[in-house]
């Protein structure tokens, strides 16, 4: 499992940040505060807070994992062990 922080500042960064999770096969969430959602939603997306740093959390490994790290870099502003 890998874990980071992101931020989505507007409507197209989410329309985007949940394109790229769609294509995945492995599970993604988010959470923010109390609340964990799936990242493919993007209607659960909407529920949350998006003023504050969002938790992302994946359970993929291997090269569909980088690839994906690599898609969404642009949104991660802090990686967590």
């Amino acid at each position: 499992m890998t874990t980071h922080t992101i931020r989505l500042h507007n409507i197209a960064q989410v329309k985007d940040f949940v394109n790229q999770c769609s294509g995945c096969s492995f599970e993604i969430t988010l959470s923010s505060g109390q609340a964990v959602i799936n990242a493919k939603s993007i209607m659960g997306l909407f529920g949350l807070d998006l003023n504050a740093p969002i938790v992302l959390r994946t359970e993929g490994e291997g090269e569909e994992l980088a690839a994906f790290l690599k898609e969404v870099g642009k949104y991660i502003v802090e990686t967590q062990d």
